[in-house]
């Protein structure tokens, strides 16, 4: 027997839910959500009769299924609202009943039209809050405070079109998000969309990059160097490094550029470019910079999330010379003992979304005033000026701290009480237990991402390459790294799920890495005998590393799996397959030959 019931959700979207169990035991669920402003006070008694006419259904019927869901959605399109409905993945006659589903909403009502002018009348929650979307009119009145992205920025397209937004933003271009957003469709933009030539192109003037990078997104602009160029030195070149982009590049000339420091317990001080290298005294640091996502995809293969599909190339190591952030602070006249209140010190970059929102981060206090944390001012990379996509004409650098926090571009210095209002430090990188989900995720809760745990990946042989049956050894190549100056102290590569391991050799930068603060990354290299493998199945290479405190990485990737899918560390593994490489394999070596993981 079905068991119709009603709920209320703490968006308040009404529900209602039928649920049932069929005759071949296979649970079958259809929900049908109402968001409409305007919906009419007597819509659930529609539902629930359409419902009690189809309760009595035979439950091994999927004709009967189809009857009950499209009886359900005819009632809601009865009531003039908008609808979406959901299935479980295993729920058989609910996919046979799609054919009716999809036919009831095709012969829904013409939708109704609205003008710009009466969509501008909607800026508030008291009017309703609505946007517009190409062509579709929404009112998003109990979405804004669920936005991901916080609601002041929502706020920003209240009473008017949303599309230069999602042109900045352009992780809204995909079919999950539209989805969501249709949900709050009430109607029809008189005339049609709006011009896409009228919306300026914030991503049109953006630099070069090399053909060998594996592109993320286009806009903004996100790569990875190819994992078979990651160990092959210390330092990795300029122009492979990896690009992680939020917003659109700023152009800014040596001449132009300003960089701003004022709040609390300093005097506004603002400094050119030239000041900087001739007022305090130049320092190099050897440190690698990774993305809190970077590894994202073996995160995303246990359980799919939001978020650049990282592979491992979301790392690189260079050389950044440029002035302390502690000397530009003391010179501002900052001294923590004298200002105990202030815990944090923000950064603001130059980059922009065009209305009104920078990107932003914040580190500790102590970690920007203390010398022995070589928190830079850098201007040059690898011994050339910082290329414009990674933050000429000046950057900061957070050597031990996740990349996120090493704000390209930076325009303002800011030590604060609190830590950066910004987005990106609030309401993003962030780690939760694997049970919380994007509707019930409490982001205050957890603090931001500063130190990142131990790391290391096999670069090479990347998976699915072959091993010659008659070679008695396997050279297998990677990196690894550790947060907070940790450095690492062992590497160690396993053929058989870790009954047996096999230490690697460590190759350690040639910039002394000192206890505590050891910011270089270590390649590794680990030959290993074939001895004992089974040539009857596929090889499975296991890496784990140990930082300078015996740290050591866990085992699997699914107890680390979180909604943003960040700080996975977990061994990384490659299966191998045994056979001879072919020709085309080996001049296209993988990395090289495509974007796709």
């Amino acid at each position: 027997m079905l068991r119709p019931f009603l709920t209320h959700s703490a968006r308040a979207i009404d529900r209602v839910a039928l649920t049932g169990r069929t005759a071949h035991g296979v649970s079958a669920a259809s929900v049908v959500s109402v968001a409409s402003a305007a919906r009419p006070a007597h819509w659930q008694e529609h539902t629930l009769r359409a419902m009690s006419t189809s309760a009595t259904i035979d439950e091994g019927s999927g004709a009967g299924w189809a009857r009950l869901a499209a009886a359900v959605v005819a009632a809601a399109l009865a009531g003039g609202v908008t609808w979406t409905w959901q299935w479980r993945e295993d729920s058989v006659l609910l996919r046979m009943a799609m054919p009716t589903i999809h036919t009831a909403r095709c012969e829904d009502a013409e939708r109704k039209q609205y003008t710009k002018e009466e969509v501008a009348k909607h800026k508030t929650k008291k009017d309703r809050i609505w946007v517009t979307y190409k062509s579709g009119v929404y009112d998003i009145t109990e979405f804004v405070e669920g936005h991901p992205g916080g609601s002041k920025r929502i706020m920003m397209a209240a009473g008017s079109s949303i599309d230069p937004f999602w042109s900045m933003y352009q992780q809204h271009q995909t079919k999950e998000v539209r989805s969501i957003l249709e949900q709050y469709r009430i109607g029809d933009l008189e005339g049609g969309a709006v011009d896409e030539g009228s919306v300026g192109d914030p991503y049109a003037e953006e630099p070069d990059r090399h053909p060998a990078l594996l592109v993320r997104s286009q806009k903004p602009f996100n790569a990875e160097t190819p994992r078979v160029l990651l160990g092959e030195q210390l330092n990795t070149p300029n122009d492979l490094f990896y690009v992680r982009h939020h917003l659109p590049v700023p152009h800014i000339s040596a001449e132009d550029y300003r960089l701003h420091v004022e709040g609390e317990g300093v005097r506004a001080v603002t400094l050119t470019l030239e000041d900087l290298k001739t007022k305090f005294k130049r320092h190099t640091v050897a440190a690698a910079m990774q993305c809190t996502g970077n590894r994202r995809h073996e995160l995303k293969m246990v359980k799919n999330m939001a978020g650049l599909d990282w592979d491992l190339g979301a790392i690189g190591n260079a050389e950044w010379s440029g002035v302390r952030l502690s000397d530009v602070l003391k010179y501002a006249g900052f001294d923590s003992d004298q200002s105990p209140e202030v815990e944090h010190v923000q950064f603001e970059g130059y980059d922009n979304d065009g209305a009104g929102t920078v990107y932003g981060a914040s580190i500790p206090v102590h970690r920007a005033v203390n010398s022995h944390f070589d928190v830079l001012l850098a201007f040059e990379m690898n011994g050339e000026p910082l290329p414009v996509d990674h933050g000429y004409p000046v950057r900061v650098v957070t050597p031990g701290i996740t990349g996120a926090r090493a704000v390209k571009w930076v325009k303002k210095i800011i030590p604060a009480r609190n830590e950066s209002p910004s987005q990106w430090q609030q309401r993003d990188y962030k780690s939760f237990n694997p049970a919380v989900g994007p509707d019930d995720v409490d982001w205050s809760s957890a603090p931001a991402i500063q130190d990142v745990p131990v790391q290391s990946a096999i670069t090479d042989p990347p998976s699915g390459s072959p091993v010659d049956p008659d070679e008695d050894e396997l050279v297998v190549k990677g990196y690894a790294w550790s947060g907070a100056g940790n450095g690492i102290i062992r590497v160690d590569v396993t053929l058989d799920g870790g009954r047996s391991w096999t230490s690697a050799d460590l190759m350690q930068h040639g910039i002394p890495q000192k206890r505590g603060s050891a910011w270089a990354w270590t390649l590794w290299e680990a030959t290993i005998p074939l001895a004992g493998a089974d040539r009857s199945q596929p090889l499975e290479v296991a890496v784990r590393a140990v930082d300078g405190s015996y740290n050591t990485q866990p085992e699997e990737a699914a107890p680390l799996w979180n909604l943003r899918g960040v700080l996975n560390n977990a061994w990384h593994r490659v299966t191998l397959r045994w056979g001879v490489e072919d020709e085309e394999a080996k001049e296209n070596p993988e990395g090289l030959r495509t974007e796709s993981i």
